[in-house]
């Protein structure tokens, strides 16, 4: 059975889930307001809606890909947006990352009307959807999460089931802490390296491994010493997402101080105009500082 699915949002991260999605045979309708996102998609076989209404009416699932709260309670429940078209029973599968109380407000809005909700955040970023390769977070019930597996299957390799609606949200933000902090701390490093003298390219391999290993130490500590700035995501949504673990840190009584010395730096970047660059951009921190005290 072919799997009939509407994407909300084909931007960067949309685009390559909606990429991998055509890939794998699934039947994807696709809407945007960037007439250019869509023609991408429909070139590999994806149909075009002029709304999320009708993307919704042509299938069983719907996946949103958008950036923020009021922008998908805009796309679901505005005017045209997916519930005017869904029939009862879809099942939405939120692959943005916003704030987990806001997705249960969205997910009792939608039950509401007769429709399921998971939020299915992802890592990986758009290199691991064009492989089917995401990590995959998922809240909401046990059925929903499993029905929504029939699809995420085809751009996950890892698929968790964190418990209620919003669980999944719950742990992209510990996922973004994580992150955050490590790209932080390979770019401290690496400036560190390359001030003491030492070939900064050939540590990864060094550290391949050891407890200092990571994902993001063999991928960017190389990066930052060629200064290697192509886009693969941005550093205003990495704001975005540590600002929403320090929300939810203050509304848990949790201290994360060294959260906040990372959300600072990534403000200060933005703040200089680099919030729509990569994590690579981060080496400007520290060159940046000692360009200063030179």
């Amino acid at each position: 059975m072919i799997n009939t699915v509407a994407l909300i949002g084909a931007g960067a991260m949309g685009g390559a889930i909606g990429r991998r999605l055509v890939e794998t045979g699934n039947q994807l309708t696709v809407f945007d307001l960037n007439a250019e996102k869509v023609a991408e998609l429909t070139a590999l076989g994806a149909l075009s809606a002029q709304t999320a209404a009708e993307a919704a009416s042509r299938s069983d699932y719907v996946i949103l890909s958008l950036n923020a709260p009021h922008i998908i309670r805009a796309a679901v429940f505005g005017k045209d947006g997916v519930a005017e078209g869904a029939k009862p029973g879809t099942l939405i599968i939120d692959m943005s990352s916003i704030d987990p109380e806001a997705t249960r407000q969205l997910a009792g809005d939608a039950a509401e009307k007769g429709l399921r909700w998971v939020d299915s955040p992802l890592s990986g970023g758009a290199p691991k959807a064009a492989i089917g390769e995401l990590t995959l977070m998922a809240g909401g019930t046990e059925q929903d999460v499993a029905d929504a597996h029939q699809v995420l299957q085809h751009v996950a390799s890892n698929y968790t089931h964190m418990g209620p609606v919003g669980a999944g949200q719950t742990t992209k933000l510990i996922n973004q802490v994580l992150c955050g902090l490590n790209f932080l701390a390979v770019a401290e490093a690496t400036q560190l390296a390359l001030d003491a003298g030492v070939d900064a390219a050939k540590i990864p391999q060094a550290l391949k491994g050891g407890r200092a290993d990571s994902a993001i130490l063999q991928e960017y500590m190389p990066r930052y010493v060629t200064r290697d700035y192509r886009r693969t995501g941005r550093i205003d949504n990495m704001v975005k997402d540590l600002n929403g673990a320090q929300d939810l840190a203050r509304r848990t009584n949790t201290a994360m101080p060294l959260t906040a010395v990372c959300a600072e730096v990534h403000r200060m970047l933005t703040a200089a105009g680099l919030g729509g660059e990569d994590q690579a951009m981060l080496m400007e921190f520290f060159t940046g500082a000692k360009r200063e005290t030179s």
